[in-house]
């Protein structure tokens, strides 16, 4: 990623617009389709660092580390493990805390691009 994306006190940075490189979610998380993700950092700094996320269509697993994020376009679900926990409906400006260890399923209908805060 170039510098000029990199968050600046004072400055916009305009993260629906970043161009992010695209690598294939890895053959043992995909569950349906051929999703890619793609991402940037943008800062990071006491402790913490800020990016963008994408994925593209499609449906893969992961392990979640602990963030917050929101989701600037897009359509998807995501899923727990835990059968406890309700899916969730992700579309732009949804606000979303997820915690280390959590076992998700995203299913992606429309490219989904989230900013995400994460220790």
């Amino acid at each position: 990623m170039s510098g000029e994306a990199r968050l600046v006190a004072g400055r916009a940075t305009d993260a629906s617009g970043l161009t992010l490189a695209h690598e294939p979610v890895p053959a043992d998380q995909v569950v349906a389709g051929a999703p890619a993700t793609g991402h940037a950092v943008l800062d990071e700094a006491a402790g913490r660092t800020i990016g963008v996320w994408e994925m593209t269509r499609g449906a893969m697993r992961d392990v979640e580390a602990d963030e917050v994020f929101v989701v600037l376009s897009g359509d998807a679900t995501v899923e727990f493990e835990d059968a406890a926990l309700p899916s969730i409906e992700l579309g732009p400006g949804s606000v979303v805390r997820l915690e280390a260890g959590m076992r998700t399923v995203w299913t992606v209908r429309e490219t989904l691009r989230k900013v995400y805060v994460a220790p």
